[in-house]
């Protein structure tokens, strides 16, 4: 079988596995949190067929280019720019760490930031549902929450002078950002290779809290339509690859003895 049929073809599944994340994260720009997906690319290597090796002076067995593929999963965390929204429910971190949430699974939720609300059951949650590793219980009558830069939640409750104090944040530090999978929301699950690591809010490089603030996506649009371009002429070129292995097929074909 001819070598262009099979790198031609690998060539367009992955140009259109980066088309797709492109057009992911142009779709998600206003979406609160949301990190860019990254298209890599990876050669794909095979053992030298015997025909190659006997026309090569590589020694047996090493390996030959046999096409490319699409290195999917990759993501890049920057911090997204932040927007005010004079909303107190509101919450954004700035830097690099994450909110813990609660699972029913038990399996290690992280949370960029987004709308804060309380639960059926007094406690903060976010908007998917989850509450917040902490368990931070509302009072019912309750009516003015706040969260400090170091994570402090309080709340104005009647008869007091003083806010109550109601609990403290920590932040999240994933040491491989690679085993984060987004679950939407700003929402992450971490696997065992994330290495998470606890802190407090202003430590290392965790970040503070932002109260009426929202993260943004981090995509910008006009890197988005250059890489769209790219890829597309990309996709091109390897389509015209599998084109001209079919006219020299045919050529071959037309032969006469």
């Amino acid at each position: 079988m001819n070598g262009a049929f099979y790198i031609g073809a690998t060539g367009l599944l992955a140009q259109q596995g980066a088309v797709d994340i492109v057009g992911h994260n142009i779709a998600n720009v206003n979406t609160v949190a949301f990190k860019r997906g990254i298209a890599d690319f990876a050669t794909l290597v095979a053992s030298a067929p015997s025909a190659v090796r006997a026309t090569s002076s590589a020694p047996s067995g090493d390996p030959v280019d046999q096409g490319v593929m699409l290195v999917s999963g990759l993501r890049t965390f920057s911090q997204g720019e932040l927007r005010e929204t004079g909303n107190a429910m509101d919450l954004a971190i700035r830097g690099e760490g994450f909110v813990e949430l609660q699972s029913a699974g038990g399996e290690p939720l992280l949370w960029r930031g987004g709308t804060l609300h309380v639960d059926d059951d007094g406690h903060l949650a976010v908007a998917s549902g989850e509450t917040l590793k902490a368990t931070i219980a509302v009072p019912s009558d309750a009516t003015g929450i706040t969260i400090d830069a170091e994570g402090r939640i309080r709340a104005t409750v009647p008869d007091r002078t003083e806010s109550v104090e109601l609990g403290q944040l920590e932040l999240v530090l994933a040491a491989d950002v690679r085993a984060l999978r987004p679950r939407g929301e700003g929402i992450f699950e971490a696997d065992e290779n994330a290495a998470l690591t606890r802190l407090k809010p202003g430590e290392e490089r965790a970040g503070a809290m932002v109260q009426g603030f929202l993260e943004r996506s981090n995509v910008q649009l006009s890197d988005e339509m250059v890489n769209l371009l790219i890829f597309q002429r990309a996709y091109a070129a390897n389509a015209r690859v599998v084109q001209a292995g079919d006219e020299l097929m045919g050529i071959v074909n037309g032969l006469r003895r």
